[in-house]
């Protein structure tokens, strides 16, 4: 393996533009040389010949200095100390290369920390003992380093003296790396200014804006998945949504709420699957499977998602980021998809569970997350994509009988391990919108509608049906009565009289 040459000069790569010619450096150079079965990071590095740094979405440029040997262990130090962890690369290398060469590899510098952090790793991913001893003295080193990734404070493990400070568990465990996005985000402390914007608000107003929101968020959780529910069916889900956080996540607690989201259970087998699924078309001609993503495996079903539930209880007693932790738990049960239906919107529900676990929000208010994705449902699936693209490469699947997909291959690392930063970019974005824009509107359009109805009841007597049809018809009509209202609903009013609602309702509405 030492043989073998890791770096190489590229300024084209997997259909990539590099921005400038340069050589390729750490967790991309040694997928390419040693083929490993995965898709390449987000982020590559590259080693500039113009002794210039810097970075942008696709790549991170380092100066000549920063040129690791030509060696696997070098590249694997370099990517630890410049590109974080990546499980995923790490559990594909150790699976490549026998256990005798990793001891190899590292027994150089046994108590260097970036070798303490392979060997740390080999014996967490692979659940296998490497035959080394025990380190014996010195400090112990956090294995990711919280400036550049959202970590725990994790738990001590002596024999390699590391903090195991992963936001997770081995059998599911995303990471999210700090952007400046994110960080921006996290320190804002948006709940804090949330709670501040609505201290002032009425208690009565508040729920009855929860009301509508959540009613709101279920009926657009509905709509992204391109369906128009009964208002009955989707006052059932917004009840579910409302007592998010009420229980502890389990699988008894996931097949509940998929109870509640499947009215009519005919065509749908309730509870984990026990076939093959995916996301996509058929072709029409010939019923042939054409997934835009590809669902675990059902036989990896139960290790997945006890790995999950346990990671999600994991962060929920965790100080880290509570959105952040949201996106994590979320979008990893959308990706691995374990019912046959309702997995979009109980990926929705999660989101509410764990903000409301994590104590986000202390003014009882929902948040209208759905309602802010629907609004940005094109950057939704782009996020969605983003995960399931690059992993179809790498997933052998064959058609069934049933024009389902059998999955040929493990793939369960693929659900495991993955890089959660672009999910959690978009559900800060979410949140933030809700925060800033959603909620606020809300209070404002309620603010407006008491106002117009205390001067409706004083001048007109006008019962509260008769007040909401009224404005109904004056929102519909850009605040004017159409001539039909004028000669049916509200043939009782004179022109004055309409003239004058109208010109209040603009001051109310329009001011």
């Amino acid at each position: 393996m030492e043989n073998i040459h890791i770096s190489r000069e590229i300024t084209v790569f997997h259909g990539r533009t590099a921005p400038e010619e340069a050589r390729l450096a750490g967790y991309g150079a040694v997928i390419e040389a040693l083929s490993l079965p995965m898709p390449m990071p987000g982020r590559l590095a590259l080693i500039s010949y113009k002794n210039r740094q810097y970075r942008d979405r696709s790549w991170q440029v380092f100066t000549s200095r920063h040129l690791p040997d030509n060696n696997l262990y070098s590249h694997l130090v370099f990517a630890l100390k410049y590109e974080g962890v990546n499980l995923l690369f790490f559990k594909k290398l150790f699976e490549k290369i026998p256990s005798s060469e990793i001891v190899s590899m590292i027994s150089g510098k046994p108590t260097g920390q970036y070798s303490r952090k392979i060997w740390f790793l080999y014996e967490w991913l692979m659940m296998d003992a490497l035959d080394m001893p025990d380190i014996q003295k010195g400090n112990y080193v956090k294995l990711l380093d919280e400036k550049t990734q959202f970590a725990i404070r994790g738990t001590r493990s002596k024999r390699h003296r590391i903090i195991n400070n992963l936001p997770g568990t081995r059998d599911f465990c995303p990471l999210v790396f700090k952007t400046e996005k994110l960080v921006n985000y996290s320190h804002a402390r948006l709940s804090e200014q949330q709670n501040k914007r609505l201290s002032n608000v009425h208690k009565d107003l508040l729920q009855r804006a929860s009301a509508f929101l959540l009613l709101k968020d279920s009926k657009a959780s509905f709509s992204i998945e391109g369906e128009s529910p009964k208002s009955k069916r989707a006052a059932r889900w917004g009840k579910a949504i409302g007592q998010a956080g009420g229980n502890a996540l389990s699988k008894d607690e996931l097949i509940r709420l998929q109870q509640m989201v499947i009215e009519n259970t005919r065509f749908v087998k309730l509870g984990f699957r026990h076939d093959g699924g995916f996301v996509g078309e058929h072709d029409r001609s010939t019923g042939e499977p054409l997934p835009e993503h590809i669902s675990a495996r059902w036989k990896d079903l139960g290790q997945l998602m006890s790995g999950l539930i346990a990671a999600s209880h994991l962060l929920e007693e965790e100080e880290i980021d509570p959105v952040v932790a949201a996106a994590m738990v979320a979008f990893g049960f959308v990706f691995i998809h374990p019912f046959q239906d309702g997995n979009g919107r109980i990926h929705r529900y999660l989101i509410h569970h764990i903000l409301a676990r994590k104590s986000f929000t202390k003014q009882g208010l929902i948040f209208p997350v759905s309602t802010s994705i629907l609004d940005y449902i094109n950057d939704y699936r782009n996020v969605l994509q983003q995960y399931s693209q690059p992993i179809l490469d790498f997933i052998d699947w064959e058609q069934t009988a049933d024009n389902n997909v059998k999955v040929q291959n493990e793939t369960a690392d693929f659900y495991r391990y993955f890089d959660a930063t672009p999910q959690a970019e978009f559900l800060y974005d979410c949140v933030a919108d809700t925060i800033f824009n959603i909620i606020p509107q809300e209070v404002r359009y309620l603010e407006q509608y008491d106002g117009f109805k205390h001067f409706l009841d004083d001048e007109f007597e006008m019962p509260d049906k008769i007040v909401a049809l009224l404005v109904r018809f004056l929102e519909q009509n850009g605040g004017k009565l159409s001539k039909r209202a004028r000669e049916k609903e509200f043939s009782g009013l004179s022109s004055s009289e309409i003239e004058t609602i109208e010109k209040r309702f603009a001051d109310f509405f329009y001011d």
